[in-house]
């Protein structure tokens, strides 16, 4: 396989995109929310995050090229690799937030409560990619025993609701760039078409979103407000420098965000297996060891050279496998993000390009995530898919919550969610619930459902014995309510074990009081 094909150029855009929008919303978490010193962004967390991205996106493009040797294949797509958006959100607003303002209430002044919270995010990222290194060395025992279509129901709805959702609402909110440049999307990629004269598709969507911005939004009531700021004094080489006495200063601070932490590990592996099992739907089968070790490692590195941001697999393997990238746009990315955040030129991107210029590319990129879970499974599995997809509506619902609560500078309150639930008659607990381990849930689910479809009931209960498990450790269902937004809780969640576990009964004596019939599925 070659180093570099001209679909490559069109997936890494796509992929630059990508990470790009997570810096973007790493920038103002640490720059706005956190308000963080420049030089600890520019100097520490953005040179960190860089290598991380090198060390992944190189073995994922040496990986692919060792496939397509061993196979004797030339359209092997590398396994997309960049910062990980679930902890984005959740490291900064459910860690790094909430030690800043306890600093700050022990009366601690905001440099030392700054360097506490940066502390609290880089003792947070090892301890999560601990997690996916060690649950990585037993993964291809985990793709054995879970089928697959509990596997890709999960990362299914995350491609249809957080990904093409979220930036099709961007599309109807600013339909002169939404409209057009996802309209060129469906034509190209859908209709099979190549542009005259090699034009890679992602680069001419990007350059006439961010025209079409630059025209008629930089300016006026329905201005695009860009991210980045011109920092200037920032531009310049700022090597990544390992910050160990940090980290082991830091190592006090990993216990009490455990609660956030754990889960978000997990999550991370079990969405680094989804991945895997997407890519291989798509006709790439990859190794899970060495491929979800080489993820933990990762994260390890951004935390031992200062980033608190985890990197992880991504979902939409098969997007970028459809529009002709192989290995090369995973070197490029690498090469594109060592050069941006080394020398503090990532805040002119920020500036210059807009997230909407390329949201028309990620809607594509999530529409086909959703359309492969079913592709990719028998027919009569597809009840199992469906019921995986629900607790995934329960994140984007819960995700979509938060925003709105925050968006009116709202202080969450059980009395407030309650007064809520009960005045608009809105399940509000259960979508909490629900967001709780949601992926867990997902896979749990999907799995039982598959065991009921081949008639093995007791199969099935085993799976709502796991969920009992699940929950009665606090990974589903357990929540708890803070000033700043409702967490999961490593703690028992008692109603659903016991729900589970009569679940599970009767299951159990399914064969005793019922008998099959070859009538067709309902």
């Amino acid at each position: 396989m070659k180093a570099f094909v001209k679909g490559d150029l069109d997936g890494f855009f796509a992929l630059a995109l990508d990470n790009l929008i997570n810096l973007l919303l790493i920038a103002s978490f640490c720059l706005g929310v956190l308000k963080f010193s420049p030089d600890v962004f520019y100097g520490h967390i953005l040179p960190a995050a860089a290598v991380s991205l090198v060390i992944g996106n190189l073995f994922y493009a040496r990986q692919a090229r060792a496939v397509a040797r061993r196979e004797n294949r030339d359209d092997v797509c590398a396994l997309p690799y960049g910062l990980s958006l679930f902890t984005v959100l959740a490291f900064s607003l459910l860690v790094m937030l909430p030690a800043q303002q306890a600093a700050l209430a022990r009366g601690l002044a905001k440099p030392a409560a700054d360097l506490e919270a940066w502390r609290a995010g880089i003792a947070a990222c090892l301890a999560s990619g601990l997690i996916e290194l060690v649950g990585g060395l037993w993964v291809d025992k985990l793709r054995r025993r879970i089928p697959r279509a509990a596997l890709l129901a999960t990362p299914a709805m995350v491609g249809l609701l957080f990904i093409s959702g979220d930036f099709f609402f961007r599309c109807v909110a600013f339909p002169d760039i939404g409209f057009v440049t996802l309209g060129l999307v469906c034509a190209i990629y859908y209709g099979r078409m190549k542009l005259k004269g090699g034009i890679p598709a992602s680069l001419l969507i990007i350059v006439l979103g961010t025209a079409m911005a630059w025209l008629w939004h930089r300016t006026g009531p329905a201005a695009l407000v860009p991210v980045g700021t011109l920092a200037s004094d920032q531009v310049g080489l700022r090597l990544p420098i390992p910050v160990i006495g940090d980290l082991v200063a830091a190592l006090p601070l990993i216990w009490p965000y455990l609660p956030v932490t754990i889960p978000m590990g997990l999550l991370g592996l079990v969405g680094s297996l989804q991945c895997l099992e997407s890519a291989e739907a798509a006709g790439d089968r990859y190794e899970g060891r060495p491929a979800l070790v080489m993820n933990g490692l990762g994260t390890i590195a951004a935390a031992c050279f200062g980033s608190p941001y985890p990197t992880t697999l991504y979902y939409g393997h098969p997007g970028w496998k459809a529009i002709g990238a192989r290995a090369g746009y995973s070197t490029l990315n690498a090469v594109f993000f060592t050069v941006v955040l080394l020398t503090g030129t990532f805040s002119y991107i920020a500036y210059a390009v807009p997230v909407e210029a390329g949201m028309a590319i990620l809607v594509w990129i999530g529409a086909t995530m959703f359309m492969q879970a079913f592709s990719s499974v028998p027919v009569k599995h597809y009840p199992a898919v469906a019921i995986g997809m629900l607790p995934p509506v329960a994140g984007f619902a819960a995700l979509l919550f938060r925003h709105a609560l925050a968006g009116a500078g709202l202080v969450f309150s059980p009395e407030l969610l309650t007064k809520i639930s009960l005045s608009r008659n809105y399940a509000l607990g259960g979508i909490f619930a629900g967001d709780s381990g949601y992926i867990f849930m997902s896979i749990l689910w999907s799995g039982a459902v598959v065991a009921m479809v081949e008639r093995k009931f007791r199969h099935a209960a085993g799976w709502m014995l796991g969920a009992a498990i699940f929950s009665a450790v606090g990974f589903m269902h357990a929540t708890k309510v803070t000033p700043f937004d409702v967490i999961g809780s490593v703690s028992p969640a008692w109603p659903w074990v016991w729900a589970y576990v009569a679940t599970a009964g009767v299951l159990a004596i399914m064969p005793w009081i019922s008998r099959p019939t070859d009538e067709p599925m309902p």
